[in-house]
């Protein structure tokens, strides 16, 4: 009787393991043929309605991108008043060449704003956009353009080339 208790048990066990490969070559065959997303893994937001807020609530005229390409994907959207008490608008992208691009404006200081967004700013020249001359600011991480005068400090920046951040800042409305 002991000899087939035990004949028993290896066969159950055998009958477990046969079962899990099996499971297991399913579950392979279907991870193969089952089509995945393929996304680049960007979460692209919407932003119309948070712009749309802003100009509401905003002591200056918020500003937003006109006419860009459908290649410019919207990752990150923001209007809040800062530490300060300052109005924050903040529009973040990932640019064509996939680098990443953000509108700042600020009620703050333009020097305090500058150097938030661009740390380690750097005059590096200016860039005409749209009939104007942008100030060109090289930072450690990032690079930045930012608009004369205004009520608002106006910043376009990130690790973008200067040749984007310029072509953000010129669909600006």
């Amino acid at each position: 009787m002991a000899g087939s208790s035990s004949k028993r048990g290896r066969q159950t066990v055998r009958d477990m393991i046969l079962s899990m490969l099996a499971v297991g070559v399913v579950v392979f065959f279907g991870y193969l043929f089952i089509p995945h997303s393929g996304g680049d893994g960007v979460h692209v937001v919407d932003y119309r309605v948070a712009l749309a807020s802003a100009k509401r609530a905003a002591p200056y005229p918020v500003l937003g991108p006109q006419g860009l390409s459908d290649q410019w994907r919207a990752t990150s959207v923001e209007y809040r008043k800062d530490a300060k008490g300052n109005a924050v608008w903040h529009l973040g992208f990932v640019t064509p060449s996939g680098q990443y691009a953000a509108l700042e404006q600020s009620s703050g200081g333009r020097d305090e704003v500058i150097a938030g967004v661009v740390p380690g700013a750097k005059a590096d020249g200016s860039a005409p956009v749209a009939g104007q001359d942008w100030q060109r600011f090289q930072g450690t991480k990032y690079r930045g353009l930012a608009q004369p005068g205004g009520t608002a400090t106006t910043v376009v920046t990130g690790s973008a080339s200067y040749e984007e951040l310029a072509q953000l800042a010129g669909a600006l409305k």
